[in-house]
C-alpha cells in the first residue's frame, strides 16, 4: 500500500515515462510521414471522438470493478483484525477452571491460552503467504516484458522491500515442531490450522475447561475466520472476468491506432508550429488512455506482492502485537514500517 500523500516525480516518471516515450516515437513517425507526403488521408474527428468516449466509459467500468476488488479485500482484512482481537479476548476470559472438578494449575491454563493464541498468529502468516502465491493470470506469471516488469515492481516497490522469509520463521515460532511438520505438509495449511484449533477446543470441552456456551461462541469465531479466508481466496482465485480485463486493452489500442490520423493532420494546419505541437499533444492523449488501462490492470489483483497491495504483513504484525500483549508478554516485535513510501 502506497502511504505517501503524493507520488514522487522520479517514481512517477519511472513508471509512466516509458509509455509516453514509445507513444512519442509512434506519433513522431506518423507526423513525419504526413509532412513528407507519404500519408495524406484524414480520419474525421467525429468518429474518433465517439470511439474515445466509448473507450473511456469501458475502461472506467473496468477500473471501478478493480477498485471494488481491492476495497473488498481491505474490508475482509479489517474483519480479520477485529475478530482476531475478539478471539484473544475470549481465550483470555473463557478458558478457566470454573467448570472442572479436576485440579488444573495456573501454568497449564496459561500454556493453553498461549497455544491457542500462538496458533492463530501462525494462521495469519500462513494465510498471507498463500495469498501471495502467483496465479496464472497475474503479471508475475506472464512471460516476456510483462513478467520481467512485474518481478521488478515486486522487488523494488513490493515484497522485495522487506525480508519476506517471515512466514517460515513465524510458523516455526508459533507452532510446536511436530505440529508444524504435520500442518505444513497439507495443500492448504491455513485451513488445517483452523481445524487444529477446533480439535483443541473439543479437548478443552472434554476437560471442562470451557462449557458448552463458551465452546459454541469460540467455534463461531473460528467459523468467521474460515469465512474471511474463503472471501480472500475468492478474490485471489477468481480474476476480473477476462472479457473485461483484456478487451479494454484492445479498445485502447484501437483508439490510439486511429488517433494520430485525425489529430496530427488537424494540428499540422498550423504549419511548422503545428507539426511540432502535434507530436507531444497526440502522444499525451494516448498516454492518458494507456495509463487509465494500466492503473486498472494493476489494481484488480490486491494480493500480488506489489505497492498497491493490501498491507497484509503490517496487519498481521498489528494483530500479533495485540494478542501477545493480551498474554502479558512484553518482548514484542516492532511494527512494520513503510519503506520508500510503501507499506507491505
Amino acid at each position: 500500500m502506497i502511504v505517501t500523500k503524493g507520488i514522487k516525480l522520479k517514481s512517477f516518471l519511472s513508471w509512466t515515462g516509458p509509455h509516453y516515450l514509445w507513444l512519442l516515437g509512434l506519433m513522431s513517425g506518423i507526423a513525419s510521414l504526413y509532412r513528407e507526403g507519404y500519408i495524406s488521408f484524414i480520419i474525421p474527428w467525429l468518429p474518433i471522438s465517439v470511439i474515445g468516449t466509448a473507450v473511456a466509459f469501458y475502461v472506467g467500468f473496468k477500473n471501478n470493478q478493480a477498485y471494488d476488488r481491492m476495497w473488498e479485500a481491505r474490508k475482509i482484512w479489517g474483519g480479520i483484525v477485529n475478530d482476531s482481537r475478539t478471539w484473544g479476548m475470549m481465550i483470555d476470559g473463557f478458558v478457566t477452571t470454573h467448570f472442572t472438578d479436576t485440579k488444573v494449575s495456573d501454568s497449564e491454563i496459561d500454556e493453553t491460552k498461549k497455544r491457542l493464541i500462538y496458533r492463530h498468529i501462525a494462521w495469519l502468516y500462513a494465510h498471507r503467504s498463500q495469498l501471495l502465491i502467483s496465479t496464472e493470470w497475474e503479471h508475475a506469471s506472464q512471460g516476456g516484458h510483462v513478467g520481467r516488469t512485474a518481478k521488478m515492481y515486486q522487488k523494488k516497490f513490493g515484497v522485495g522491500l522487506i525480508d519476506d522469509d517471515v512466514t517460515l520463521t513465524e510458523l516455526t515460532r508459533f507452532l510446536p515442531e511436530v505440529e508444524y511438520k504435520r500442518l505444513i505438509a497439507h495443500a492448504n495449511t491455513a485451513t488445517q490450522i483452523i481445524n487444529e484449533q477446533s480439535r483443541d477446543l473439543k479437548a478443552l470441552r472434554e476437560k471442562n475447561l470451557i462449557e458448552d456456551f463458551r465452546h459454541m461462541e469460540l467455534m463461531g469465531v473460528l467459523r468467521s475466520f474460515y469465512e474471511f479466508q474463503g472471501k480472500n481466496e475468492r478474490i485471489k482465485k477468481f480474476p476480473l472476468p477476462r472479457q473485461y480485463a483484456n478487451i479494454s486493452r484492445i479498445f485502447v489500442g484501437v483508439f490510439i491506432a486511429l488517433l494520430p490520423f485525425s489529430m496530427i493532420p488537424e494540428l499540422m494546419k498550423l504549419d511548422e508550429l503545428g507539426f511540432w505541437l502535434s507530436i507531444p499533444i497526440t502522444a499525451l492523449i494516448g498516454w492518458v488512455y494507456v495509463m487509465m488501462e494500466i492503473v486498472g490492470d494493476y489494481t484488480e489483483n490486491p494480493f500480488q506482492g506489489m505497492a498497491n497491495d493490501i498491507p497484509m504483513l503490517s496487519l498481521c504484525r498489528v494483530i500479533e502485537i495485540d494478542l501477545r500483549e493480551m498474554l502479558g508478554e512484553t518482548d514484542l516485535p516492532p511494527s512494520i514500517e513503510s519503506v520508500s513510501g510503501v507499506l507491505m
